[in-house]
């Protein structure tokens, strides 16, 4: 666990790169490789930026990402596979590499998302051309090592691999970095990162992940959108949330305007009431309805009111008990609470 949570930290860590330290790493990997140095490293404000810088360098040689990471690690992989046996192994990656898998491998694929958006931006409106625009900057994020976003696999080999030293320094220091032969273009740590409970990019008040050079993302509790969405976030009516056509945008607005709020004000009606609560249902075009269950806390507060709270329920649920009994994975029939609390 202790390598788990030192990569966790460097996978989400912001903040300047250490330019030299990341450097000496990344000749480290060289060496370790049996390559010469490069000749030329170039630094750039994110990965948006080191797609830029990639497809502008002038004779850089070939790519040799696969002499610095994929094979040494593959390499690795094999041996302490075999030193430790396929249960070993299993237990190794279970307590390291598989804690930080889901949230590196889905944060590296939104930063590719985003810059190929961004890029495509640019691209000549003509559909060849722009599918071949893609293509190239496809091509280019290939070619990336991901360095702190690496942190999954690195955890597993940490403390047992001198060969991935090079790179473990790399990811230490710094963001994404590109190897050719003779040029190396290393990006710099996001400057902010702003995740849910659950590790998913969050943020509604701007930015969910910044870049140093103004490289940005916007998320939602995982969910891609806008800064104009965002936006318009804070000025919600009922109404607005109705028209909105796009069904994942429209749940987005009702999770940041309160379904209990978007109930009071919408003029719904319940559907069912019963002596654990009241069923709403909110029907929406081109999506499910959404069902939520109002129950009120039969322990008082200290001033002595009852708290109310809304419990989100599947779409098929047709009475309160139903609802709350789901809640505790049971059907309605097996709910019979002794005591409400």
């Amino acid at each position: 666990m202790q390598y788990a949570d030192k990569w966790r930290a460097i996978a989400a860590a912001t903040g300047p790169a250490d330019r030299a330290a990341a450097e000496e790493g990344v000749r480290l990997a060289y060496r370790t490789a049996g390559l010469t140095a490069p000749d030329r490293i170039v630094w750039a404000g994110s990965p948006l930026a080191g797609v830029e810088a990639v497809r502008a360098l002038e004779d850089p040689g070939r790519s040799v990402r696969d002499d610095v990471r994929t094979r040494p690690w593959a390499d690795e992989r094999r041996r302490v596979h075999d030193e430790l046996g396929p249960g070993g192994w299993t237990a190794l990656w279970s307590t390291t590499g598989a804690l930080l898998w889901d949230g590196t491998r889905s944060l590296a694929e939104r930063i590719r998302t985003g810059i190929v958006d961004a890029l495509l931006e640019k691209a000549p409106e003509d559909t060849a051309a722009r599918a071949a625009a893609e293509t190239d900057i496809r091509v280019v994020l290939l070619d990336a090592v991901l360095g702190q976003h690496d942190a999954a696999w690195l955890a597993a080999f940490d403390g047992r691999s001198e060969r991935l030293e090079g790179l473990a320094r790399v990811a230490a220091h710094a963001g994404w970095w590109w190897p050719f032969e003779h040029a190396v273009v290393i990006c710099e740590r996001p400057a902010q990162l702003h995740r849910d409970e659950a590790g998913r990019l969050d943020n509604g008040d701007g930015p969910a992940l910044v870049f140093p050079d103004g490289f940005a993302l916007h998320a939602w509790r995982g969910m891609p959108v806008s800064a104009e969405f965002l936006r318009e976030l804070t000025a919600l009516t009922p109404e607005r949330i109705r028209t909105e056509e796009n069904a994942e945008l429209r749940r987005v607005m009702l999770e940041y305007y309160g379904y209990d709020r978007y109930l009071s004000e919408s003029g719904a009606e319940p559907v069912h009431r019963d002596e654990t609560g009241i069923l709403w249902r909110i029907a929406l075009a081109d999506d499910e309805d959404v069902v939520m269950v109002e129950v009120v806390n039969s322990t008082p507060e200290p001033d002595g009111s009852h708290r109310t709270y809304w419990l989100r329920v599947p779409p098929t649920t047709r009475t309160a008990k139903e609802g709350v009994a789901w809640t505790f994975g049971l059907d309605a029939a097996a709910y019979e609470p002794l005591r409400q609390t």
